[in-house]
């Protein structure tokens, strides 16, 4: 990521924001990881009342697409986030078997590792043309990545909502 990125709060613009797993390691490879994120990002939403206009999680990196909450910016909104996700993952990976293989970003004995980059790539989105073109590549990503043979099929996404009309595993907020 580039040191001097510019963030530009306050313009009522969507937020395309994309950020990574550490050293873009697949952390988020698993179903149970995904849907730990996805279950993180509903709560989230729900306590800083942002809304959700589209995302993707992706094995080593996650897409968003919000507003500006009412009372911070996105960047607390991450910072939430990323906090959350780690926690919980740590926090559930205790409950499981002594058996299971660890997470990668959980070292034995010497505590959690990182789990992600510390920055994220935030672009305003200015117009409905923006808008359609950040929501087909964050949909498409899981097909490009070879992930799925159709983005309908990649269930921790956005798609259902936009693509069939149905609701996916958190609530989307349609916006013009």
């Amino acid at each position: 990521m580039p040191k001097k990125l510019k963030r530009y709060y306050g313009r009522g613009d969507l937020h395309f924001i994309t950020f990574s797993c550490y050293r873009r390691l697949s952390l988020l490879k698993t179903v149970r990881a995904r849907n730990i994120f996805v279950h993180a990002l509903g709560k989230i939403r729900e306590r800083y009342k942002f809304l959700l206009v589209g995302y993707v999680v992706m094995p080593d990196h996650v897409h968003l697409l919000i507003s500006e909450p009412p009372k911070v910016t996105p960047s607390v909104v991450l910072k939430a986030l990323k906090q959350r996700v780690s926690r919980d993952l740590r926090k559930n990976k205790r409950r499981t078997s002594s058996s299971q293989l660890p997470l990668p970003f959980m070292s034995a004995g010497t505590g959690p590792l990182r789990f992600w980059q510390p920055r994220f790539y935030d672009f305003n989105v200015y117009s409905k043309h923006k808008k359609r073109e950040k929501l087909e590549y964050m949909h498409g990503n899981p097909v490009s990545r070879g992930l799925v043979k159709n983005p309908g099929a990649w269930m921790w996404s956005s798609f259902l909502f936009y693509g069939e009309g149905k609701a996916g595993l958190v609530p989307i907020d349609p916006v013009d």
